[in-house]
């Protein structure tokens, strides 16, 4: 792997507590590419974290475990955008 790729990889520095540790994500085939996306459960979860978030205010755990979410979004956009690239050379 190239060094400008290496630095285009988005780090993760922690998962949230609430993330379960099996059948977080999910495996779908799309155009003979293998894509990477949250599980329903944990989808579920971000968007009611999304929906108090646009009725209150947050508290400090939970806009960190949105944030880590976000952090986990990117992560996954950017392997699935990767593996996407890959097959299309």
């Amino acid at each position: 792997m190239s060094q400008a790729l290496e630095h285009q990889i988005p780090k993760l520095h922690s998962l949230p507590l609430t993330l379960p540790r099996e059948g977080a994500v999910q495996l779908e085939l799309e155009e003979g590419v293998l894509i990477f996306r949250v599980s329903d459960a944990v989808q579920d979860h971000i968007e009611s974290l999304l929906n108090k978030q646009h009725d209150a205010v947050l508290s400090p755990n939970e806009a960190e475990e949105l944030g880590q979410y976000e952090d986990i979004d990117d992560y996954l956009s950017f392997i699935n955008r990767l593996l996407r690239n890959l097959a299309q050379t």
